[in-house]
């Protein structure tokens, strides 16, 4: 059986679009179920695997009360983060696992959730590598993640780095909650 991860702690695996976060979150899922995605949601046009689809208006009655933590406009459709969906994972002594792409995000996170150690996963691969996955996928809007991989922004600290075309998504998974140690401290930053 895996070590057990630790509790109050959370992963923010942090890339640009068709960087494996989807790839990733399955394997760490597939290694230990306390691992749970953390499925954002989603107001907007586009697919609904991996989301929990809500409307602009339910979006804003939650931004007017002041519950939702992150949100981003991309793609004909906003993504947000709420503070429930985190909170009901943590509750259940869960690891959530939260996919971002936009530095402020993860302060603004820490914030929200004070207590929660995040372990911040950088998640990279060539702009070929992920042409061909965003292509392989069939969105149909290439050119709009291909531009948001060109305008993405690196973090300047992280726990791990992972070249997701290097390294097989079961390894990834296995450095990831080896990073995040048996008694929840972190490997340091790099």
């Amino acid at each position: 059986m895996p070590a057990e991860p630790p509790r109050g702690r959370g992963v923010a695996l942090y890339g640009p679009p068709a960087s494996g976060k989807d790839t990733i979150t399955a394997a760490l899922t597939a290694r230990d179920g306390r691992y749970q995605h953390f499925r954002p949601l989603k107001a907007g046009a586009g697919r609904t695997t991996g989301y929990r689809p809500t409307t602009a208006a339910a979006l804003e009655q939650l931004r007017t009360a002041g519950a939702l933590i992150w949100e981003t406009h991309r793609y004909g459709a906003v993504y947000a983060i709420d503070h429930a969906g985190v909170t009901q994972l943590l509750d259940v002594d869960a690891v959530p696992v939260l996919h971002l792409a936009e530095p402020a995000a993860l302060p603004a996170l820490a914030a929200a959730f004070p207590g929660v150690r995040w372990t911040t996963v950088a998640l990279t691969c060539p702009r070929d590598v992920a042409r061909a996955r965003i292509e392989h996928r069939r969105t149909g809007d290439t050119g709009a993640r291909l531009a948001a991989y060109d305008t993405f922004q690196p973090l300047p600290r992280t726990d791990v780095v992972i070249a997701t075309d290097a390294l097989t998504p079961s390894a990834a998974a296995d450095l990831i909650a080896a990073s995040m140690g048996p008694s929840g401290s972190s490997h340091g930053d790099r």
